[in-house]
């Protein structure tokens, strides 16, 4: 297959494929299922410590709550750059604070807290990124640290490439450098570049680079009653597809 199409507006915004010689991923929620993954190991955690009283599931998501404005601090100068494993661990902090959950070691909060690198793919994920590998270079492009995305895809068996992203731009997304870094250091022009998310905003802005875009739909990300990201927003996605195993036969 020579090209690929999302039809809108009786219209295709059609991207060539045999173009495209790298694939960049959004990794938590297109990659990954944070959700179930951090509030199972919360639970576990929990269990072995004999912590009651707290609904990990809420926990899970209060925490994700608190990742975009920590970025935010990061994005707007006010602070220099700082991992994501750091961002994470003070939100951590300020939760089991609101939690009242006290009398923690600081190894029991390194250890809640490396709960996003033991994130577990969705079921496509696999089998779809070695498909695509087969053609082409594949990579995060996410706002996880180094660390955190190597330690989730040997658990996880994704077969990365090479990990690019916040930390090797020193900028998080959805600011421009996220995406025209992770290019540059492959070598290859924006327009040679997909960028794969289940989620339009960070597809938007990387149009705006330069790049290709996928929308692959997770609808299941937040939990039943979700109601964003369900399906691509025309104006900015290139190519849609159900999953990774879809995108790789639309990649040809």
């Amino acid at each position: 297959m020579l090209s690929c199409a999302v039809w809108h507006d009786g219209y295709a915004n059609t991207v060539i494929a045999s173009e495209i010689k790298a694939c960049l991923f959004d990794v938590f929620g297109t990659v990954v299922d944070w959700r179930t993954s951090v509030t199972r190991e919360l639970q576990d955690f929990a269990r072995a410590k004999g912590i009651g009283g707290v609904d990990w599931l809420e926990f899970a998501v209060e925490w994700r709550a608190l990742y975009q404005p920590s970025m935010e601090e990061v994005r707007s100068g006010r602070r220099p750059f700082t991992i994501l494993d750091v961002l994470h661990r003070e939100s951590l902090v300020k939760l089991l604070h609101r939690h009242a959950i006290a009398h923690l070691t600081a190894q029991d909060i390194d250890h809640m807290n490396r709960a996003w690198h033991r994130l577990d793919p969705w079921p496509d994920v696999r089998e779809g990124l070695a498909l695509i590998k087969r053609s082409r270079i594949i990579a995060p492009c996410s706002n996880g640290n180094i660390a955190l995305m190597v330690n989730m895809a040997r658990r996880a068996g994704l077969p990365w490439d090479c990990i690019l992203g916040a930390e090797t731009a020193r900028a998080y997304k959805p600011l421009p450098e996220a995406y025209l870094a992770s290019c540059r250091q492959l070598g290859l022009r924006p327009a040679e570049v997909m960028m794969v998310a289940a989620h339009n905003n960070d597809l938007k802005a990387a149009k705006a680079q330069g790049l290709a875009t996928a929308f692959v739909a997770r609808p299941n990300e937040h939990g039943p009653g979700q109601t964003s990201d369900l399906a691509p927003d025309a104006s900015c996605v290139d190519v849609a597809a159900v999953d990774f195993v879809a995108l790789a036969s639309e990649l040809g």
